[in-house]
């Protein structure tokens, strides 16, 4: 062998192992599978107050008198929980999915429907080789007694005003006006409603 050439560099297998181990179970989250346990012993549709407090204890900030009708499917990076703020007297439907990479506030009184998804994190487009380019993250605002309707979705970076109701099925892509409903793909106002003063 001459000078010039070097030997390979030794592999330690320990870092390797332990590094693809680190990969594979990033977004396992014991406190999530815990919840999703206790949550599946309560009937769909049924003990909403009940597993809304199973959910409380596990960390997840939801106010008072908010029913959760079935176990939310809830993703993000680590410490997601931290991602989700939900207000007083709220009811999230069944099967619903939170997108947590980014922040998502529901103001008090909203209702989101079954099956709705609130996601905060997309793709740039990237080059032809790729077009799922890089992550881009925004938040997520539902303002106060909105109406989500059931299997609605919610882009990232979406406010939908204080009392808006987005009908089911809606894709909304930018925000929704306070006092408005909204339909279709991409969503557009149908109908203005007047604030009721009390």
């Amino acid at each position: 062998m001459s000078e010039t050439q070097s030997l390979p560099e030794p592999v330690d297998a320990g870092a390797k192992l332990r590094q693809l181990l680190q990969e594979d179970t990033t977004g396992i989250h014991p406190r999530l599978h815990l919840a999703g346990m206790l949550a599946r012993l309560m009937p769909t549709g049924y003990a909403g107050t009940q597993r809304a407090a199973v959910l409380r204890k596990l960390g997840l900030d939801l106010g008072p008198g908010t029913v959760v009708q079935g176990m939310p499917r809830l993703n993000g990076a680590a410490g997601f929980f931290r991602n989700l703020r939900v207000g007083a007297e709220c009811t999230i439907g069944t099967d619903c999915t939170f997108d947590l990479e980014e922040r998502i506030t529901i103001g008090a009184g909203a209702m989101i429907g079954h099956q709705a998804m609130l996601l905060t994190s997309s793709h740039e487009i990237g080059p032809k080789e790729h077009r799922a380019g890089a992550i881009v993250r925004a938040p997520v605002t539902i303002g106060t007694g909105a109406w989500i309707g059931p299997r609605a979705i919610v882009l990232p970076g979406v406010t939908v005003g204080e009392g808006a109701v987005v009908t089911a099925g809606a894709l909304v892509n930018k925000d929704v006006p306070p006092h408005t409903r909204v339909a279709g793909a991409p969503a557009k106002v149908v109908e203005e409603f007047t604030p009721q003063i009390d």
